[in-house]
């Protein structure tokens, strides 16, 4: 299990920790821990959470579309400008810190300031999200670039190999450890904050948190981060797991 792993696992049970206490200190549910596992068991049990427009299956697709598509769309803008940067060695900082600026901005707050400029829709959350993802993205190509041990990229270069070819077959090959925790990164980022959507009239998970805490469903609040949260470590799996297959066999130590 890689660093990475082992602190979005704590993070995330931590998070569902304090939830599930502030819930049900918000609705006078101190004390009754068990009634509540009862509660939350019988909703993830009820057929009626698993049909419809409202149901499990239906919200989690709606979940991984958002996620999907930003961090595809963040991973198509940042991963070029991270490798290339890297591979140059020139303007990564001033990329780096210009990235970051999406880490400073509160993904909430941009959500509703998009929302106002353009109006409801799906815009203002994949905005939001990409806007999330790309940091780690940038940060993490253009670090592992920039590790590639200059003495190989000499010995690419004295073998005849083109710069292309260089940077396809000697320095991703590398770097991609590197740039994959960085993926791996910001889509557990996403997967976690894509609950947003629902402040904004969207659908997928975070319509379990927003209408359970209207309405002071306590179990349909922790179903659904406790959905949340298995996603997102899925997700950190599933990449590590892709990493795997694609990373040179010459690599792997």
């Amino acid at each position: 299990m890689s660093g990475a792993g082992v602190v979005w696992r704590l993070t995330l049970v931590a998070a569902l920790s304090c939830l599930v206490v502030g819930s049900a200190s918000a609705l006078g549910l101190e004390g009754g821990s068990a009634n509540i596992v009862g509660q939350v068991w019988h909703w993830f049990v009820d057929p009626a959470h698993w049909q419809g427009v409202d149901g499990l299956p239906h919200r989690i697709g709606q979940h991984i579309y958002y996620v999907a598509v930003s961090t595809v769309i963040a991973a198509a803008l940042a991963l070029p400008v991270g490798i290339g940067l890297g591979h140059y060695g020139r303007g990564g900082l001033i990329a780096i810190n210009i990235a970051n600026i999406g880490r400073a901005i509160p993904s909430f707050g941009l959500i509703i300031l998009m929302f106002l400029l353009v109006g409801f829709g799906v815009i203002p959350v994949l905005v939001a999200l990409v806007a999330l993802a790309i940091p780690p993205m940038v940060t993490n190509s253009y670090v592992g670039m920039q590790s590639v041990d200059p003495a190989v990229r000499q010995s690419a270069a004295a073998l005849g190999l083109t710069r292309w070819q260089r940077l396809w077959q000697v320095e991703l090959p590398i770097a991609l450890p590197l740039i994959m925790a960085g993926v791996r990164t910001s889509a557990v980022q996403v997967m976690s904050t894509a609950t947003l959507a629902a402040y904004v009239g969207l659908g997928g998970l975070g319509r379990y948190l927003i209408d359970g805490l209207a309405q002071q469903q306590l179990a349909q609040v922790v179903g659904g981060a406790i959905v949340v949260a298995m996603l997102a470590v899925l997700t950190e799996a599933s990449l590590a797991g892709l990493q795997k297959l694609v990373q040179s066999p010459g690599l792997v130590r």
